[in-house]
C-alpha cells in the first residue's frame, strides 16, 4: 500500500516560490515526490535556483513569472503550470504584499494593491484551477475504475495577523482575513466536487526580508518571540503544506491550521502573573 504522505505523482502549483516560504514550500514538495511549478513575480533568481534544485533530484520543475494582481496573469500562470506539468492535483496559494502603513496616511492604492494580491490572486487563480483538478478526477476514475479519488487540494497561505493584531497592519490583516473566510465558503462550495481547501497561516517565519531595511533582527530576537523558543522556518510550512496537499488529509476540509509555535495561544500579558489562587469575589 502506498504511503498516503507521499507526494509521488502529484502536480502542483506553487505562487509565490521564487524566496522565502514559497521556495520552501515548494522545494519540500518535490522532496516527497511532487512535480512542480513555481510562480515568481520579481524574485526570478531564487524561483530558478529552486527549479535547479527540484530537477537535480529528478523531479520535474519550471518557473512562470506574473503579477496575480491581475486576473489575466492568474490565468496565464494557472494555464502555463498545467500545460507543463500535465495537470494540476494541488494549488499552494503564497504569493503576497507585506505592508506596514499607519492607518491615517493609508492611499486608496496601497489598499488596492495588497487586497488585489492577497486576496484577489488567491480567488482567480484558484478559480483557475479547479477545472484542471476535476479533469485529473475523471482521468483517475477511468484509470482507477471502483477506487475513490483522494482528490485535489487547495492550500491558501493566511496568516496569524488575520486574528491579532499589530499597529501598522490593518490593510495586510484584512486581506488576511478575508482568505479565512473565503477558503472556507470555498471549502463547502467544491465539497461536491471533491476539492479540499485549507488555510496554512503561519506566525513568525524568519525570511530574507527580516534581515532587510536596517530592522535589527537577529535569530536571537526571532526566537525570543515565539512559545516553543525558536523562529518558524520556510521549511516547517512546507512540512504542513507538504501534508494538506497530500492524500494523508483526504478528510481536512474548511479548516484554518495556525503554524505560530504557540504565538496565538499565548495570552499578551505584560506580567507573569504569580501562581497561587486569587480571589474575585
Amino acid at each position: 500500500m502506498m504511503d498516503p504522505t507521499s507526494l509521488e505523482g502529484k502536480l502542483v502549483l506553487v505562487t509565490g516560490a521564487g524566496t522565502g516560504i514559497g521556495q520552501g514550500v515548494a522545494l519540500e514538495l518535490a522532496r516527497r515526490g511532487a512535480d512542480v511549478v513555481l510562480h515568481y513575480s520579481s524574485s526570478a533568481a531564487g524561483a530558478n535556483a529552486a527549479v535547479e534544485q527540484i530537477v537535480a533530484t529528478g523531479r520535474r520543475a519550471a518557473a512562470f513569472q506574473g503579477d496575480l494582481a491581475k486576473v489575466e496573469d492568474c490565468r496565464r500562470v494557472v494555464d502555463q503550470a498545467a500545460a507543463f506539468l500535465g495537470g494540476l492535483d494541488g494549488l499552494v496559494s503564497n504569493a503576497g504584499i507585506t505592508a506596514t502603513y499607519d492607518f491615517l496616511d493609508v492611499t486608496p492604492e496601497q489598499f488596492d494593491r495588497l487586497y488585489h494580491v492577497n486576496i484577489r490572486g488567491q480567488f482567480f487563480c484558484a478559480q483557475q484551477a479547479v477545472p484542471y483538478m476535476l479533469e485529473r478526477g475523471r482521468t483517475y476514475a477511468e484509470r482507477h475504475p471502483g477506487e475513490r479519488w483522494a482528490g485535489g487540494s487547495i492550500v491558501n497561505i493566511s496568516s496569524v495577523h488575520a486574528i491579532v493584531g499589530l499597529p501598522g497592519h490593518s490593510i495586510y490583516a484584512g486581506t488576511k482575513g478575508a482568505i479565512n473566510a473565503f477558503s472556507r465558503e470555498l471549502a463547502v462550495e467544491l465539497t461536491t466536487k471533491h476539492i479540499r481547501v485549507n488555510v496554512l497561516a503561519p506566525g513568525s517565519i524568519e525570511v530574507p526580508s527580516y534581515f532587510s531595511g536596517g530592522s535589527g533582527y537577529t535569530r536571537e530576537v526571532g526566537d525570543s518571540l515565539v512559545p516553543w523558543g525558536r523562529v518558524g522556518l520556510p521549511a516547517d510550512v512546507g512540512y504542513a503544506a507538504a501534508y494538506m496537499v497530500s492524500d494523508a488529509a483526504e478528510f481536512l476540509t474548511g479548516q484554518v491550521i495556525f503554524l505560530d509555535g504557540g504565538l496565538t495561544a499565548k495570552m499578551a500579558l505584560p506580567y507573569q502573573p504569580a501562581s497561587g489562587e486569587r480571589k474575585t469575589n
